[in-house]
């Protein structure tokens, strides 16, 4: 079988075929830089980097942008409240969501757009859209004239136009032509940043930047659009209304991930129950947190509680105890090994990772089956199919990324406790075995623990 997603646009299942053979494009509505990011943001980032990366295993080449919303009411409010310019908040913020994807192992992005370096491309698509009798200027502002477009506005959301509220989005209704439309382009303010305009001074709205940046880094018509299920109205109901009225085809499949919550309530910072990033790498480690994150399915609500986070924790460790133990039997690993067929057809259902997961947790109990007979054909099999599953899912615990590379001090640390094995080793051979206990014992207080095997001591950092 080959890939098959939900589209929230049709509710169905459906086969992808991408616009064009062999290459897959996908949108995802990235971070809007008020605040530093919560494990709900991150959480659509790793979503989106396993499809990503099963993208690529199964031959496409992918293109994937994801947006940086750097200007927009919240973060100019942040930036007053603090009393720095409003670019000061954005750059801050940004760097923070980067450190973020980079931390839980998210591919960097193929581009990474600002909304404030696109104002060209949002003046055209606007243009475009008051030739077509879809926008009109009003007032410094420009709006979408949802009545224009009312046979199809609300398809995304499967509502009707007649049963909708408001826009909200401005301060003052008085200047649109139905309280529905929204805005495209506010008009300046003082003390707010402006860019000009052949209808004045003003910035982006929300929606209209999307629009702009996808189809400008992916084309007029391009495959894959994803974010939060929050997102679909009124952000994304937009994006297709303002796109689709313009000319273009815009997303041929909307992907949408669930939302993390505690209690009953959507992890937000205005419910002040956020948990940020840095705070949740101290009670784990990000490889952990990010297998919490990647092992629900993405359209599943996940309901967070530290006792679940432990359990993730717990589970992603038995994976990578026969990892750890199989590499010191099985030195190469075959790279190209073909991936099991249950775990192909898992992701390719709709990127079924608990599915997936569970296929991976079978192979590694044969592998410890292999291992504790010392078979050692089956472990090499076993542990190529492990490490490939789990380099698919980010979360090969031999990766790069979760070893550490560059100016990391692992290779010192590693020489250093060798020599200090090879001592105990030697203790022990000549019956010394108090010596033998002290340096294991030193070893342990710099939380460092020590397992005797029949292949020698190995040794990992407490956890």
């Amino acid at each position: 079988m080959s890939l098959h997603i939900y589209d929230t646009s049709t509710r169905t299942i459906r086969e992808f075929v991408p616009v064009e053979a062999g290459r897959a494009s996908i949108y995802l509505c990235g971070a809007t830089v008020q605040a530093p990011p919560h494990i709900g943001h991150i959480r659509s980032g790793v979503n989106f980097d396993v499809l990503r990366r099963w993208l690529m295993r199964s031959g496409y080449e992918v293109t994937f942008c994801r947006n940086v919303t750097d200007i927009d009411d919240k973060i100019i409010r942040v930036a007053a409240e603090e009393g720095v310019p409003w670019f000061v908040v954005a750059e801050r913020n940004h760097r923070a969501f980067t450190w973020a994807y980079e931390t839980l192992g998210c591919l960097p992005p193929t581009v990474e757009p600002r909304a404030t370096g696109h104002v060209p491309e949002m003046i055209q698509l606007m243009e475009r859209l008051i030739e077509r009798g879809h926008a009109y200027a009003s007032g410094g502002d420009v709006y979408f004239d949802v009545r224009s477009y009312a046979d199809r506005y609300g398809s995304l959301s499967n509502q009707k136009l007649e049963n909708m509220r408001e826009a909200g989005d401005t301060d003052d209704d008085s200047c649109k032509r139905d309280p529905r439309d929204f805005a495209l382009w506010k008009g300046a303010k003082p003390g707010e940043p402006t860019w000009p305009t052949p209808w004045g001074p003003g910035r982006p709205g929300w929606h209209l930047e999307c629009s702009a940046m996808a189809t400008k880094y992916l084309g007029p018509t391009f495959d894959i659009h994803g974010g939060g299920i929050d997102l679909v109205f009124p952000h994304h109901e937009n994006e297709i209304a303002q796109s689709q009225a313009a000319g273009d085809g815009f997303a041929r499949y909307w992907m949408h991930n669930g939302l993390l919550k505690i209690g009953t309530e959507k992890m937000s910072k205005s419910l002040g129950n956020s948990l940020l990033i840095p705070e949740m790498v101290q009670k784990v480690r990000p490889v952990e947190l990010r297998y919490y994150l990647a092992a629900p399915h993405y359209r599943s609500s996940i309901e967070y509680s530290e006792e679940a986070l432990l359990e993730a924790a717990a589970a992603y460790q038995r994976i990578e105890g026969f990892v750890t133990r199989a590499a010191e039997v099985i030195h190469d690993v075959d790279a190209d090994a073909p991936l099991p067929q249950a775990f192909v057809d898992a992701l390719n259902d709709d990127l079924g990772t608990p599915q997936a997961l569970a296929v991976v947790h079978e192979v590694v109990r044969e592998g410890n089956v292999a291992l504790s007979r010392g078979d050692k054909e089956a472990v090499a099999r076993l542990l190529a199919e492990t490490q490939n599953m789990l380099d698919v899912l980010g979360l090969d615990p031999r990766s790069p990324q979760w070893r550490g590379t560059g100016s990391d001090l692992t290779p010192v640390v590693d020489a250093l406790v060798a020599v200090a094995l090879e001592q105990r080793q030697a203790a022990r051979k000549r019956k010394d075995y108090e010596a033998a206990d002290a340096i294991r014992d030193s070893l342990a207080a710099a939380g460092i623990t020590v397992e005797d095997t029949p292949h020698g001591p190995r040794w990992e950092l407490r956890r």
